[in-house]
């Protein structure tokens, strides 16, 4: 009677076992190529299986995704390429290693502004290229990008290399809105403004303006935010700093994107979908805010309270796109003007 028990007790674990593995792989995995660090995202891709059952494997790496999936050609085991900037983004669609992402969800969420015109990618994520301004020696609270090629900024600027990926987006907008002639005046005035060579990064920036070297310094809205919350080493940088949205005159604030993009080859092309339909939704999002410190693209969504903290962001409305068209006219501005050295 006890063999007979244990018998049944064991094929009903069984029986629950082979129910969890069928279920397991009636939901498959997804494949993800992501420019973003593993430790910043795997959070989401966690809450993601636990609501989906769909396994998300990871391959991260800081450059070469696109030229990776371009080489494996419909061998790539890519679904979803993640990106942290529009030049990544639109360096995948020049790859030719996209398709594009058919979702009325994801249409309805992401404006417009933040969608590729042919659909091979999406923003899921916002950040603003700012100022981190000396406490002690800015005392305006309002700078436009206009104003950085103002001589009474004269030695006083620090900024990352002319040629990283987020300046050329800033310089690709400044370039889309003005025209090249007039980007590469102003680029001219910038570069005469600097307090030294474009160098380090945007942490660095800030590290420059609390130690005297310069009074303003360009970075993005969320390293700011890392460095006051997250990063005890660096958060005398944030707090010599604040931070000031600048605006185009005319116009709002310069905005970038974190961006998604689904494979042209994808094998698992539905979870891809589903993955990315997934990181649009309420709870992505709001991880997004609050995780990463980035803005959400998804109406309503609270944006994280130091964020919050910098002021009203009135994102610039000049569409992602059009920024993306002007990359390569804004790098060779940038070697024009001999920005960097």
């Amino acid at each position: 009677m006890i063999h007979l028990r244990v018998l049944a007790v064991s094929a009903a674990v069984l029986s629950l076992t082979l129910s969890f593995v069928s279920e397991a792989a009636a939901n498959g995995e997804v494949n993800v190529y992501t420019y973003r660090e593993t430790k910043l995202i795997q959070p989401l891709f966690d809450a993601f299986t636990k609501d989906t059952g769909i396994k998300v494997n990871v391959v991260s790496a800081s450059s070469g995704l696109e030229q990776r999936m371009k080489a494996e050609g419909a061998n790539s085991p890519a679904d979803v390429l993640l990106t942290v900037d529009i030049g990544r983004i639109d360096e995948a669609v020049q790859a030719g290693v996209t398709q594009p992402i058919k979702s009325e969800a994801v249409d309805k969420v992401v404006p417009a502004q933040y969608r590729d015109p042919d659909g091979h990618w999406a923003g899921i994520s916002m950040r603003a290229r700012v100022i981190y301004a000396s406490k002690d020696r800015v005392k305006q609270d309002k700078i436009t990008y206009e104003e950085l090629a103002d001589p009474k900024w004269k030695g006083k600027i620090c900024i990352r290399s002319g040629q990283h990926i987020y300046n050329n987006a800033l310089f690709a907008a400044y370039t889309a809105k003005y025209g090249e002639a007039k980007a590469e005046e102003w680029l001219r005035g910038v570069k005469a403004n600097l307090a030294q060579k474009p160098s380090g990064g945007d942490r660095e920036a800030a590290r420059d303006v609390a130690a005297g070297k310069c009074d303003i310094g360009i970075g993005n809205t969320y390293y700011w935010a890392l460095m006051m919350n997250n990063d005890p080493e660096k958060k005398p940088w944030a707090e010599a700093t604040r931070v000031i949205l600048p605006t185009f005159e005319g116009g709002g604030t310069h905005v970038n994107l974190s961006g998604v993009l689904l494979a042209k080859h994808a094998p698992n092309k539905a979870n891809g979908v589903k993955l990315i339909e997934w990181l649009v939704s309420e709870q992505a999002q709001q991880m997004y805010a609050d995780q990463n410190y980035e803005y959400p693209v998804r109406a309503g969504v609270a944006i994280n309270s130091t964020i919050a903290g910098y002021g009203k962001l009135g994102p610039d409305p000049l569409p992602i796109a059009k920024i993306a068209a002007n990359r390569k006219a804004a790098a060779s501005l940038v070697d024009k003007a001999g920005f960097d050295n």
